[in-house]
């Protein structure tokens, strides 16, 4: 099994795999807001809830409903700005994922990514990264 990375390559590369299969377990769970209505636990993410208040015509009053899923369309997803959120945290998870999975393939198939497109696509996570985190301090 021939390879086209370096040690530090390898180790990069399985731990962006890491990072991104993180990220997308993330995306994928109900967890981001939890609190409580009616006095009930509920959470919900980008694009999933659960225990969700839904309207009970019948007896004119609100109900929760304690299960967890997605949202009916994309227009049900409370704001714009979550929906906003939805487009872009998954179209970053799907990139990060296609980054991870191709690094990865350079452990195993030789030729596949050079040094210097190994070094540029490393450097530009560490940056991207950096920037995240200083937006996410508020510098």
């Amino acid at each position: 099994m021939a390879s086209s990375l370096t040690c530090a390559g390898v180790v990069w590369a399985f731990l962006s795999f890491l990072c991104a299969a993180t990220s997308c377990v993330g995306f994928f769970m109900p967890y981001w807001l939890l609190g409580s209505q009616l006095e009930k636990s509920v959470s919900f993410g980008t694009f999933r809830r659960c225990s969700y208040p839904v309207r009970d015509e019948s007896r004119q009053t609100t109900v929760m409903v304690e299960q967890c899923g997605r949202y009916a369309s994309f227009q049900a997803i409370p704001s714009a700005e979550w929906r906003i959120c939805t487009v872009v945290t998954g179209l970053g998870c799907g990139l990060l994922l296609l980054v991870a999975l191709t690094a990865l393939m350079g452990c195993c198939v030789s030729e596949l990514i050079s040094r210097t497109v190994g070094r540029v696509a490393g450097g530009i996570q560490f940056l991207g990264g950096k920037c995240s985190c200083r937006d996410g301090m508020g510098a």
